[in-house]
């Protein structure tokens, strides 16, 4: 009976957006140093995501934005930058993003809510989820490596002790996904011992997802919230020093005169943000009726109206701690924590597998990692700590660079790692006033 229900709930929000296509307008003249997109639309729980997320896959960066989703109509303004914190200029990017905000597919989706999106047959995609510690991603690779899995594509995140990682492999022969149920069957089965170590004998997970493309990004977001990492655990007192004043701040208050619950966050700016933060309130089923985004020189500031998809704001303490906690845990799971290094080699099996063993046998950490190939090259990026957690010593650095191969592996230093962060100023926005009213490693699995 549900499930003819949400049926006719799709029926009826295609019907109404043909009746009422979204409008975008692309603007580049009304700001002076971003590129302004305004986007209109019949209203549908989990839109804003899928704008936020096509504006992110390119690359672009939100610099303010305004919310609002009052009723049955979403209109929204973005005030976008590329890269370099140029205005969008390329016509191809424009009319791509003009296409994609239109498009009936994209807009909607569907109240059964799952990732996939595109069938394809090109890769295996693993998704693995444990107790993190140092060297566990070597471990994982060297497993695939061993059973012949080629890595094309991965992203890693750790955070609060715990890993996870959404893996793209193929056939090490073929170049195809694996579809052999024996092989795939002993593929888990050794990921999942490797996971398990010995102390997470019942939280240690590998799926195999279905058929399809998965957005890796919003996939760990629901893996780390499935997983619980948003609890908070206690850590040693060996390890390193962390900063309180870096951490995000997230208030959550009520507006009894419209009946929201107002979540105010400030943070250190980073690309994704937003994205990162939407996707936590779509999976927690919050819905955002008003909102607004800023961001400084170091400082991001949003501001966000919101209420359960039943329509109840926040209505408990443990409620109000658990959006907070999320909301936190969010923020922090990209956080760049660690030194960056930069891998450009030829591509190769096993390249990953032995890259990640002279990190291990360095002491190094890896807390977060991107992995990707494209035409016969590798071009992965990890950011690292020593084991403590602490930065790492520029000897070591030094002698890992030795090891891999002179320009394969590229140091990115943070020249302000050990400046204080700059205070600006919070801007208090204006919603509220509203309301209230080896050589051989030169040449990747």
């Amino acid at each position: 009976m549900f499930e003819k229900i949400e049926e006719m709930d799709d029926v009826f929000a295609k019907l109404l957006r043909r009746i009422n296509p979204p409008r975008v307008v692309i603007d580049n003249d009304s700001c002076q140093d971003a590129t302004v997109i305004q986007v209109d639309s019949v209203n549908k729980h989990g839109i804003l995501l899928q704008v936020v997320q096509i504006l992110t896959d390119l690359n672009l960066v939100i610099t303010k934005a305004y919310i609002s989703s009052d009723g049955g109509w979403f209109m929204d303004v973005f005030n976008v930058v590329d890269h370099l914190g140029k205005k969008i200029r390329d016509q191809e990017v424009i009319s791509y993003i003009q296409e994609k905000l239109e498009s009936d597919d994209d807009l909607v989706p569907s109240v059964k809510g799952t990732v996939g999106l595109v069938p394809s047959e090109n890769h295996t995609c693993i998704e693995l989820t444990g107790t993190d510690r140092p060297g566990l991603l070597s471990e994982v690779c060297a497993v695939l490596a061993d059973l012949q899995c080629n890595v094309v594509n991965a992203e890693i995140w750790t955070h609060n002790a715990r890993a996870a990682a959404v893996v793209h492999v193929t056939d090490g022969t073929t170049g195809c996904a694996i579809q052999d149920p024996k092989r795939l069957a002993m593929i888990k089965e050794l990921l999942c011992n490797v996971l398990k170590g010995n102390s997470d004998l019942n939280t240690a997970k590998m799926i195999l997802s279905p058929p399809g493309v998965t957005h890796r990004e919003r996939r760990l977001h629901q893996i780390m919230f499935a997983d619980r990492d948003y609890e908070k655990i206690e850590k040693s007192e060996g390890g390193r020093f962390h900063d309180n004043s870096s951490r995000p701040h997230v208030i959550v208050s009520d507006c009894t005169e419209k009946d929201y619950t107002v979540i105010t966050m400030r943070s250190k700016d980073r690309p994704k943000l937003l994205f990162d933060i939407v996707c936590t309130l779509t999976d927690m089923q919050y819905v955002v009726f008003h909102g607004v985004v800023h961001t400084g020189r170091r400082e991001a500031y949003q501001e966000f109206y919101i209420r359960h998809v039943d329509g109840v704001p926040v209505s408990s303490e443990a409620e109000r701690e658990r959006v907070m906690q999320c909301l936190e845990a969010a923020i922090e799971r990209r956080g760049s924590e660690g030194l960056e290094l930069e891998l450009h080699a030829e591509d190769r099996m096993g390249l990953l597998s032995d890259i990640t063993r002279v990190f291990r046998e360095n002491s190094l950490c890896i807390k977060r990692a991107e992995i990707s190939t494209k035409g016969g090259k590798a071009r992965d990026t990890f950011y690292v700590t020593d084991v403590t957690g602490n930065p790492v010593d520029p000897r070591t650095v030094d002698s890992i660079c030795r090891q891999i191969g002179q320009g394969v592996l590229q140091v990115k230093w943070d020249t302000d790692a050990t400046a204080k962060p700059h205070q600006e100023k919070t801007i208090r926005f204006l919603l509220g006033s509203f309301f209230r009213f080896n050589p051989s490693l030169n040449s990747h699995p």
